[in-house]
C-alpha cells in the first residue's frame, strides 16, 4: 500500500476493497486520507461505494472509519476477555511443543556422537531438521557423519 501512496499524483484516485485495507488505526487512517486530499488524490472504497471527493463522502468515510475503529476495539476485547478466561481455567495459548524434555535430552546425547547427523536425530525424534534446531541451536554446529 505504501507504494501506492508514493506513487499517487494530483489528480489521481486512490480505490481500496475494503475500508480496513489502508490503515490499522483510524489515526492513521484519517491522517492518510487527510495527505492524499491535501495532494489532490481522491480515495474510494469499493466495498462501501465511498468517495471522499465530496463532502458528503468525506462524512460518510469519517463514520465507517469510526465504527471500523469501534470494530477492532470490540474484537481486541473479546480475544483479551476469551484469553483470561482461558488462563483461569489453567488452558494456555499456542500450540503444545514437539520436543519434550526427555526428546531433547535424547537428541542432546546423540548430538555428542559425530557419526550421528542433525537428519538422523530429527527423524528418529519424528520433527524436522530445522525444528531440532530452533529447540537446540548448537545442534548447527554438531559434527556431521562421516561419508
Amino acid at each position: 500500500m505504501h507504494d501506492a501512496l508514493e506513487y499517487a499524483r494530483s489528480g489521481d484516485t486512490l480505490v481500496v476493497w475494503k475500508l480496513d485495507r489502508l490503515a490499522r488505526s483510524m489515526k492513521q487512517l484519517i491522517e492518510t486520507v487527510e495527505q492524499l486530499h491535501v495532494r489532490g488524490i481522491g480515495f474510494r472504497i469499493l466495498t462501501e461505494a465511498l468517495d471522499t471527493t465530496t463532502p458528503q463522502g468525506l462524512l460518510v468515510f469519517h463514520m465507517f472509519s469510526a465504527l471500523a475503529e469501534f470494530e477492532r476495539s470490540l474484537i481486541r476485547e473479546r480475544t483479551r476477555a476469551g484469553l483470561a478466561a482461558a488462563r483461569r481455567i489453567g488452558r494456555t495459548g499456542g500450540r503444545s511443543p514437539k520436543l519434550t524434555d526427555d526428546d531433547l535430552e535424547a537428541a542432546r546425547a546423540l548430538l555428542a556422537n559425530p557419526d550421528i547427523g542433525v537428519t538422523q536425530i530429527a527423524h528418529r525424534l519424528g520433527v524436522s531438521p530445522a525444528t531440532l534446531y530452533r529447540y537446540i541451536p548448537a545442534a548447527r554446529t554438531a559434527n556431521t557423519p562421516a561419508v
